[in-house]
């Protein structure tokens, strides 16, 4: 939707700059990760992975300002604005000379601060501040606090669930694999369908790519390439493989479901990787039938064939229904999971962990229902089955990016200091029906890191001590300052396991 950005609010927004005090020349806000108390991961540590401010400064408050309000003419902003204001809270009842204000001054008076996007930040430490610049415009900061928290608040949070997977799959990976080659493409995002939109996919599973190269939302790699490469060409951002949906099996016949795999895996696709869905009808026929009468053609094949269950239990499906120590062969497949099938039809190698790795030419990805749950209790399961955790890859769905909320971190942008009539207020709330989640911080902020490399946050500071520490300055006076590619926010993540 092509909409004015200054109409990018929350209802209320409209009447506080009335209501602030009269005098009032600044407002100075932050937006802070106040608890993760409803995130679960099997490997939390209290800290958000921060980003998404670089892309939203440059989408929506240059580009989109630019091309929605300021290079619009100014009769037809203000108008369009009175009008919305008229039906919307009465005729006359909204004033539109601020409006028209903002529009000849050509930008947004604003300085925003922000710390490194891919670092990781414990909670209640600000990600950021902002305040105003041109003392008649301090009611700008908190009218555009709606969009900002809208658009930030689930690509931080993507991020650090992203991270989460690829832990999970590290530590496994230190303990059964050789080596991590995989790891980059161990987690597969898979949750365009489900996101909120493709905005959504694009900003959000953008965070995914902090920690993973592998993605079929192509809006994210768009979006990356866009805002956090400067358009470099030559940057592997992520990439995919030739796969096949259900349609397709479907449209093969059921009764000729083997000839759907020969073409595929001998015809279209001779080399290279292919993923193939293999449940349609009856997956374990495809996994112990199927395979053997294809193995010839799997084994002199140059790259991976790569079998995708997509329904039952993950773990089960991939691990077996038996216990793990189970080596009777009486099994049936479904006892001994897939791994352990294919594994008994194609063989692999043994590496120097003991670990079992499946042989190069077939592999697995399972890519519904996966939670970090599930995902590291699939690789527990493998290890105590003896393989690798390089056995298999996840596909990570939107039940993983898109069934959560802004309180699963517990994202909020309040004010904390301000100016009237030339005095400065240290502002702050702190009710007293909370149970102290909503207290906020006081006064100009700064953010520092400790002696043990902690950042902390430092509150009722003087104007010169704001201006120290981690935040930076990355947006001021319609301006965009300190920009970093994908490839810094990637390795900023990666050294902070």
């Amino acid at each position: 939707m092509m909409i004015n950005p200054i109409l990018a609010i929350d209802g209320y927004k409209v009447s506080h700059r009335e209501q602030y005090p009269e005098g009032t020349t600044r407002v100075y806000s932050n937006f802070t990760p106040r608890s993760d108390r409803f995130f679960r991961s099997p490997v939390a540590d209290n800290k958000l992975v921060f980003f998404g401010l670089q892309g939203f400064i440059k989408w929506f408050l240059i580009d989109m300002f630019n091309s929605q309000f300021f290079a619009q003419p100014e009769e037809q902003v203000v108008s369009e604005y009175k009008m919305l204001m008229d039906s919307y809270l009465g005729k006359d009842a909204v004033d539109v000379e601020h409006i028209r204000a903002l529009h000849r001054l050509g930008y947004l008076p604003l300085h925003i601060k922000g710390l490194d996007e891919g670092d990781k930040i414990p909670m209640k430490v600000p990600v950021l501040t902002i305040t105003n610049t041109r003392d008649e415009f301090f009611w700008l900061v908190n009218y555009l606090e709606t969009v900002l928290s809208a658009e930030l608040w689930k690509a931080s949070t993507n991020a650090t669930i992203a991270h989460h997977y690829h832990k999970i799959c590290a530590a496994w990976a230190e303990q059964t694999c050789d080596d991590f080659a995989h790891l980059d493409f161990q987690c597969h995002d898979f949750s365009f369908r489900g996101m909120a939109g493709m905005q959504d996919v694009a900003q959000a599973g953008c965070g995914h790519l902090l920690s993973f190269k592998g993605t079929d939302s192509i809006p994210a790699v768009v979006y990356a390439r866009q805002y956090y490469t400067g358009n470099d060409a030559d940057y592997f951002i992520a990439g995919s493989i030739p796969a096949t949906e259900h349609s397709v099996m479907c449209m093969g016949e059921k009764d000729h479901e083997i000839a759907t795999f020969r073409r595929l895996i001998c015809d279209l696709y001779p080399q290279g990787f292919v993923s193939i869905v293999s449940d349609t009808w009856d997956y374990w026929q495809v996994l112990t039938t199927y395979t053997r009468e294809l193995k010839a053609a799997i084994m002199a094949r140059e790259g991976r064939v790569v079998f995708r269950p997509d329904s039952g239990d993950p773990v089960e499906i991939l691990c077996g229904t038996g216990a793990d120590d189970d080596q009777s062969a009486t099994r049936t497949p479904q006892e001994k999971g897939s791994v352990e099938v294919l594994w008994e039809i194609f063989g692999g190698t043994v590496n120097s962990k003991g670990y079992k790795v499946l042989d190069s030419h077939v592999g697995l990805i399972y890519g519904d229902s996966i939670t970090l749950e599930r995902a590291n209790e699939i690789l527990r399961r493998l290890a105590a089955k003896g393989f690798a955790s390089s056995c298999v890859v996840f596909g990570v769905g939107s039940y993983t990016y898109q069934y959560n909320t802004r309180d699963t971190f517990g994202f909020a942008m309040k004010a904390t200091w301000g100016a009237v009539n030339g005095t400065g207020r240290m502002i702050f709330k702190e009710p007293k029906t909370d149970s102290g989640l909503k207290r906020s911080a006081r006064g100009l902020l700064k953010v520092v890191r400790n002696e043990q490399g902690e950042l902390c946050l430092f509150d009722e500071q003087t104007p010169a001590q704001e201006g120290e520490g981690e935040l930076k300055t990355r947006f001021l006076d319609g301006k965009q300052y300190n920009v970093e590619h994908l490839e810094v926010l990637r390795q900023r993540l990666a050294a902070q396991q």
